[in-house]
């Protein structure tokens, strides 16, 4: 077992320029200047006793926290054990996050005489994290696969696809025009409505509500507003940012089934609201029933799951319901060109332009961006290592979305050339298959890095595994549909046709 000794007054990891522009601008007169901290990063001061005032602390508090093994997933409380004896005192409160993570803030009964313990007392856990240098490695990787799918798209989009336009139009101004060729061949039937609406619609609007979440999480956590210092703040934030985004989420999936020709709209906000957060809360729910039965500090206690319900209903709930209010008092979303009555049938495909092939292919760029970075998350989630760059994790989230738009509107162009208009599904799973390699990541990553044993520690992983994969795969896959969306309304809107 191995013991957690986290100080509630930890050190802040400031953001120098941003800190500079903040005192700079916070200056009101060249001889008094004024200035503030942004929240999580104001240092604690601590001076000599003869020196105590109440702007300084003599004592630093030590508290203890769970126990966690590298053989199992499953920690339990400091005071679990007879070896592990904590101090009577008053037990500090956790934070939404650092419940959902199973951590259990206790006093300690040690205490802390000397003063390059306090000041190194990080030491131990930035010795323990990875060299800067692999993760610049793992940008450059990413940055080699982004450049070699924006020449590949510049290609098609300033070569290819201009050459196709043009010549196009100017079949269009002959007289003895020809048979329609290429993609062009079937702007009758581009934005024909897909096969299961409904879902689609649904999983975009719950997409958008993580994409943006986790955008606006990554963001903050990049100004130091959720520095590891502060245990907990990542997932409290993004937990709060997700229960706030149900307008978002209900407004997305509204506009498109609405543009998809849907009318029932009650079962599609029913759904936006309800499935994909209640496949989550069932799992959870079976990983907490688990935790439970063990006697784990990770059980999250009775009251929190009914205050994570409340919010669920009572503000997520509601707030998605006006999303899809707004979303469907709009006018449905106006095509360039008018969609057919009688569809156009598909001719034979050739094995590279099958839908389960391209599907398979479009996920292997954008996960290779991440698999380097995912090593390093799996490692703090799994391995019990402090996560810390969010930086380095914030630029990898834009090169994901970057990779996945490209590598989807490459596979659309080439599926339209094969006259083949069924995009709307083919593109939301190319990009969301980058799901599947992070599960089977998650899967070699059980065998070969951990040393996990038992029953219930290999259905916990497991279990929580799913729940990444769900989000990431709603993740990406609205990505690659919002991208291919783009690109068939831009490249349609350009053309003539009768």
């Amino acid at each position: 077992m191995s013991a957690r000794l986290p100080v509630l007054s930890p050190p802040r990891w400031p953001r120098l320029l941003l800190l500079l522009l903040l005192l700079l601008g916070a200056a009101p007169g060249p001889r008094r200047s004024g200035a503030f901290y942004l929240p999580g990063l104001a240092p604690v001061n601590f001076c000599e006793e003869e020196k105590k005032s109440d702007e300084c602390k003599t004592e630093i508090e030590l508290f203890v926290n769970r126990l966690d093994s590298v053989e199992s997933v499953l920690p339990y409380e400091y005071t679990a054990f007879d070896f592990c004896q904590a101090s009577e005192g008053k037990r500090p409160s956790e934070n939404l996050g650092q419940v959902l993570f199973g951590e259990r803030i206790e006093p300690s009964p040690y205490k802390e005489d000397d003063k390059i313990r306090w000041a190194s007392r990080w030491d131990y856990i930035l010795e323990s994290m990875p060299h800067t240098h692999i993760q610049w490695f793992s940008i450059m990787n990413s940055l080699v696969i982004v450049l070699f799918l924006s020449g590949m798209v510049a290609m098609i989009m300033l070569r290819t696809l201009h050459k196709d336009i043009a010549r196009y139009n100017q079949m269009d101004s002959t007289e003895d025009a020809q048979e329609e060729f290429g993609w062009k061949l079937v702007h009758g039937d581009i934005f024909r409505p897909p096969r299961k609406g409904m879902l689609l619609s649904v999983f975009l609007g719950s997409g958008t509500q993580i994409l943006i979440m986790t955008f606006v999480t990554l963001f903050f956590a990049c100004l130091g507003f959720l520095s590891p210092a502060n245990r907990g703040a990542l997932m409290t934030c993004a937990v709060v940012l997700w229960v706030l985004l149900g307008t978002p989420a209900g407004y997305v999936a509204a506009r498109f089934y609405k543009s998809f020709g849907g009318e029932k709209w009650k079962t599609n906000v029913l759904l936006t609201s309800f499935l994909c957060p209640g496949i989550v809360f069932a799992d959870f729910f079976i990983m907490n029933l688990i935790l439970w039965g063990e006697g784990s500090s990770a059980a999250i206690p009775f009251g929190t799951l009914v205050a994570i319900l409340a919010l669920w209903f009572c503000i997520s709930v509601p707030l998605t319901f006006i999303g899809a209010y707004f979303g469907f008092k709009k006018n449905a979303i106006e095509h360039p060109v008018r969609t057919n009555q009688i569809p156009r049938q598909i001719p034979e495909q050739s094995f590279y332009t099958k839908p389960l092939p391209g599907i398979v292919m479009g996920g292997i760029l954008p996960f290779g961006c991440i698999f380097i970075q995912l090593f390093f998350i799996l490692n703090s989630i799994w391995s019990h290592q402090m996560y810390y760059m969010f930086g380095f994790l914030f630029l990898v989230f834009i090169i994901l979305v970057i990779t996945c738009s490209e590598a989807t509107i490459l596979l659309c162009y080439f599926h339209l050339c094969a006259e083949d208009y069924h995009w709307q599904w083919r593109s939301f799973l190319t990009s969301g298959f980058t799901a599947v390699y992070f599960l089977i990541y998650a899967i070699h990553y059980f065998f070969s890095k951990l040393q996990i044993t038992g029953t219930a520690s290999t259905i916990l992983y497991f279990g929580y595994t799913m729940i990444m994969v769900l989000i990431f795969f709603l993740f990406t896959g609205t990505i690659g549909f919002f991208a291919c969306f783009w690109f068939v309304t831009k490249i349609y809107s350009v053309v003539k046709v009768d």
